[in-house]
């Protein structure tokens, strides 16, 4: 570990430290062009702008966040930005967008987004696009709802659905471990007394939340930027980490409520059905191609906790999983991503796009030998 800059490096450790420190940052943050094509309620879809005469030539791609993370989440920063990519690849790109959460939207539950936001979004989608069926693609919790949203309508155009560090077994998320004894001998009610005397979960607690998971990261900070300072790509991706950390939004009450005892407490998704106000969502309606992605350093979404979506798709005619180097917000739009999970994305857009729908069934569990 050097902390002092070697001498051949001393002049790009020098022209960074003083661009981070007094310069304004060296990350190229320029959000990817976009214009709105439709809004409605905690909903606004973007149609990303090619620069350039690029032609198109794949399939629709809606990319879906989960809820109170920013959606720059699939723009991160220019060279590490998944719409970007999408775009070079050909593809007409989209991403919904939920808005800011308010204390008055403390009664809107999951069944607000899976019935609601992303059908809309979706049929907006389609409209723009010249009806064309729709990829989704979604990170975390947006992976989730996507699948979920297919399966409650088999009407819906969604030709795949890719999840992207998506946990589908919560009893497999190991950080979840100490809370479920504390939840069984208090009932759960401390959790949700203050989630509903609070409307949720406000932004500056889900934004603390993330970086206590991380907290030996953001211990070893200022030591890992002084061993760094030479590499402006990795300061790049910090300061880009930073600017997304900052601007975490907060989870609706009721929605924080059905997380926290269906999916944490009760688990109920590990058997691929989800109860909501009229009726009952079941994973074996999904009937497109999936695609899961796992982050192999990912201590949120564990890869044994989102392979575990393979098993709960029985009537998907094609169905991978795939795991990639990096963290949770890394897997999705870390530097290496490029190489590894968009390289999956991609090589699955395609097989979806041709198989459309329709083929065998891949089990992706037997390609982990």
């Amino acid at each position: 570990m050097r902390l002092i800059p070697a001498p051949e490096t001393l002049a790009a450790s020098a022209a960074n430290a003083w661009d981070v420190l007094l310069g304004g940052g060296v990350a190229d943050l320029r959000p990817t062009p976009a214009s709105i094509i439709d809004e409605g309620p905690q909903r606004t879809v973007f149609r990303y702008r090619r620069e350039g005469a690029r032609r198109e030539r794949g399939a629709p791609v809606l990319l879906v966040p989960p809820l109170a993370a920013p959606a720059s989440c699939f723009d991160l920063r220019r060279g590490c930005s998944l719409a970007e990519h999408l775009l070079a690849q050909g593809h007409p790109t989209y991403l919904v967008d939920y808005g800011p959460i308010s204390f008055s939207d403390r009664q809107l539950g999951l069944e607000h987004w899976i019935g609601d936001v992303i059908p809309q979004a979706v049929a907006a989608v389609q409209r723009d696009s010249g009806g064309a069926p729709i990829q989704l693609v979604g990170w975390c919790l947006g992976g989730i709802m996507s699948l979920l949203a297919t399966a409650a309508d088999p009407r819906l155009a969604v030709a795949a659905v890719a999840t992207i560090a998506s946990p589908f077994d919560f009893s497999r998320v190991r950080l979840m471990a100490p809370i479920r004894p504390l939840a069984a001998f208090t009932g759960g009610r401390i959790v949700t007394a203050l989630y509903r005397a609070l409307g949720g979960a406000p932004a500056p607690l889900v934004e603390a939340g993330y970086k206590l998971i991380g907290i030996d990261k953001y211990v070893r900070r200022p030591l890992t930027m002084a061993t760094h300072l030479d590499d402006r790509d990795f300061l790049a991706q910090l300061e880009a980490v930073d600017e997304f950390m900052g601007n975490m939004l907060a989870y609706p009450g009721r929605t924080f409520g059905q997380l926290y005892h269906r999916f944490f407490i009760v688990n109920e998704l590990a058997e691929g059905r989800l109860e909501l106000p009229g009726g009952v969502v079941d994973l074996a309606d999904v009937r497109v191609p999936v695609l899961a992605i796992a982050g192999r350093g990912d201590g949120i979404a564990p890869a044994d906790a989102v392979r575990a979506v393979v098993d709960l798709l029985p009537n998907a005619p094609l169905v991978r999983y795939e795991s990639a180097p990096g963290g949770h917000l890394g897997v999705l739009t870390g530097r290496s991503a490029r190489e590894t999970t968009w390289a999956h994305l991609d090589e699955f857009l395609s097989e979806a796009g041709e198989l459309g729908g329709r083929g065998p069934r891949l089990d992706a569990l037997a390609q982990l030998a």
